[in-house]
């Protein structure tokens, strides 16, 4: 054999082993091993890495439990082709509800109730360990065994939900696995308070979306949609807010829930109660917990229609306007056999922007099932995904509801159990998995904003600015004043920097700094507060807003017009600035030319001050 034949054969074997992304819709990327009768298939992305975390379940030894992989951004599998099973619990061989959240500081939770009835939540950090043990964290004191959720904060940490068929119990896990106290949300009139779900609030709260039920008749309850809030601390945030009427439905017909991007929330659920005919309706409440859409019975995506139903839909949030996209499925209510899907654009107040919704895939005696929506990070439009039969479809759109590409993602056949969702558009990709039940192993397949498979170039970092300080200047000469603004330079250079300006009387500016400063003199005519935010702006991105050395993401500065520092002179100038905030290089004074200028320096009294001066030679 010739030895260039010998180092192909090498290189094609470790391509095998170390797959990545493919463009190849026949035969997309393997991810683990996995029984043909596994499912509930789990996904969740480390917005900062691009990693992608997928789980599913499937019979073991300690019964039905669940399994990790972890896929760098690239789609290659980054432990054991069997993925990392939780053998620390024995568990039923019955699902009882799992759920998954990848943490923001490298790692995964999944929370799963075991045999004994107990919620359970098993940490694994990227090189798969287990930092909370292999047994992981007990949590609600014990309680709430029937059905686990969890939700990242901003901090390392999760907040988890379980319940029991009575109450909800909410608790926040440090990222050290320490637990909060328990929060129980029951209702004193003897309503079940069950089926929450969460949405993350302001600084790190969180809103849980919970129905309250009573039984009514056989397989059917009176239920409610309810909201409420809490901080960290275990206060909570308002009075608890009652988004949906009673409505008498089935037991299996439950909400989902989308956070809005501004703290709050949409909820939306499919029931046939109005009507007699399933749709599907949409609910919305502020950062505050209140209710945005005043009717309770919620806004259908559809009008009443006897002859069809819409259902089984999936939604995402628009990240510029905040609007709610969703799709669903329209099936005729006679012989529920001609399937269409359908999409809307519902606003917070319950505007339905397309009317009665836009055609995504039309009846053409296939099946579809499994529908899927995300929206593209920068809010120039979204992608939904769905079944055909077997087939794995995709199509995109502006956010006018235009139709960008079509693309198909699996044109195998094999029977697929699908995952319960998509990881949503991050650093330029989607990813779906599925598990093959025909022949087994679990599969997966990345599709970018342009509808395109395969490789993704991963993004710059969009590293925003670091140590946004700033300080109030009062020139006693001229009587001007304003704030002189600081920070240290992110990691890489970025096109410019964004300074977000709130004026006392509430009018908003933007200046745009030079990529080469860290620091902006603002003049200053009106009184009182005054609140900056910084960005810094590349190619691609706009980074988080700059954190201050407390960890805020803005400034506040207190604008009185009158000297409050000095009375003295300053005997040693430290910095000399220019007006715009130019740091200079020299910090003698007798080497400026004409101009206005700020001196930062020591006064006698060894305090630092500011001051502004004017060289007229």
């Amino acid at each position: 054999m010739k030895k260039s034949t010998l180092l192909f054969l090498v290189f094609a074997a470790t391509l095998t082993l170390h797959a990545q992304w493919t463009d190849n819709a026949a035969q997309n990327t393997f991810i683990a091993n996995a029984s043909a009768d596994g499912g509930e298939v789990y996904l969740a992305t480390d917005q900062v890495t691009g990693d992608t975390y997928v789980q599913w379940c499937q019979m073991r030894t300690n019964g039905w439990v669940p399994t990790l992989q972890r896929l760098d951004f690239e789609g290659v599998p980054q432990w054991d082709a069997n993925g990392i099973t939780i053998t620390g619990q024995q568990l039923a061989t019955w699902s009882q509800g799992v759920a998954m959240a990848a943490t923001n500081n490298g790692g995964v939770v999944t929370c799963f109730s075991n045999e004994a009835g107990q919620c359970i939540a098993v940490r694994i950090n990227a090189d798969g360990s287990f930092p909370w043990g292999e047994q992981g964290l007990v949590l609600f004191d014990g309680q709430g065994g029937s059905r686990t959720e969890l939700m990242a904060g901003d901090d390392g940490g999760v907040w988890a939900l379980g319940a029991d068929y009575d109450n909800t119990y909410l608790c926040h896990i440090d990222a050290n696995g320490t637990l909060s106290p328990t929060i129980t949300i029951s209702d004193n009139s003897g309503k079940s308070c069950v089926f929450g779900l969460m949405v993350p609030g302001i600084d790190n709260s969180v809103f849980v979306v919970y129905e309250k039920e009573t039984w009514a008749y056989t397989y059917y309850y009176e239920k409610e949609i309810w909201v409420v809030g809490y901080t960290r601390e275990g206060v909570q945030i308002g009075p608890e807010v009652q988004l949906m009427s009673a409505q008498t439905i089935g037991g299996s017909y439950v909400h989902y829930v989308v956070p809005d991007g501004t703290g709050g929330g949409y909820a939306y659920i499919w029931h046939p109660a109005i009507g007699n005919a399933f749709n599907t309706y949409v609910f919305h409440f502020d950062h505050n917990g209140h209710s945005t859409i005043s009717d309770l019975n919620g806004i259908s995506v559809h009008s009443q229609d006897p002859a069809n139903f819409y259902l089984d839909a999936y939604a995402t949030v628009d990240p510029e306007s905040h609007d709610l996209i969703i799709a669903y499925e329209q099936t005729d209510a006679a012989t529920q056999s001609q399937d269409r899907i359908y999409m809307n654009r519902i606003t917070a107040t319950g505007e339905k922007v397309w009317g009665e919704g836009l055609l995504v895939a039309d009846y053409t005696g296939v099946d579809y099932s499994e529908v899927k929506v995300d929206a593209f990070e920068d809010g120039s439009g979204f992608a939904v995904i769905y079944m055909q039969d077997n087939l794995l479809m995709a199509k995109g759109f502006d956010m006018d509801g235009n139709l960008l590409w079509n693309t198909e993602m699996c044109s195998n056949n094999s029977n697929k159990a699908f995952c319960e969702n998509s990881t949503g558009f991050h650093l330029g990709q989607n990813v779906v998995a599925w598990v093959n039940t025909t022949s087994g192993g679990i599969y997966g397949q990345n599709i970018a904003p342009d509808g395109k498979m395969g490789p993704v170039e991963l993004p710059e970092p969009c590293y925003p600015p670091e140590q946004f300080e700033g300080s109030y200047i009062y020139n006693g000469e001229d009587q001007t004043f304003g704030a002189l603004l600081s920070w240290l330079m992110p990691e890489t250079t970025p096109l410019h920097y964004n300074l977000y300006v709130v004026q006392p009387n509430g009018c908003t500016t933007t200046i745009e700094v030079e990529p080469t400063e860290n620091t902006y003199y603002d003049e200053m005519t009106l009184i009182g507060t005054v609140i900056y935010q910084l960005t810094a702006v590349y190619e691609d991105c706009e980074s988080d807003y700059a954190l201050t050395p407390d960890g805020e993401n803005f400034v506040s500065i207190e604008v009185t017009g009158i000297d409050e520092s000095i009375a003295d002179e300053i005997v040693t100038v430290v910095r000399i600035f220019t007006m715009n905030g130019q740091s200079l290089k020299t910090n003698d004074i007798h080497t400026l030319s004409n101009g206005v200028y700020i001196l930062q320096g020591l006064m006698q009294d060894g305090r630092m001050a500011c001051k502004k001066m004017v060289v007229d030679k």
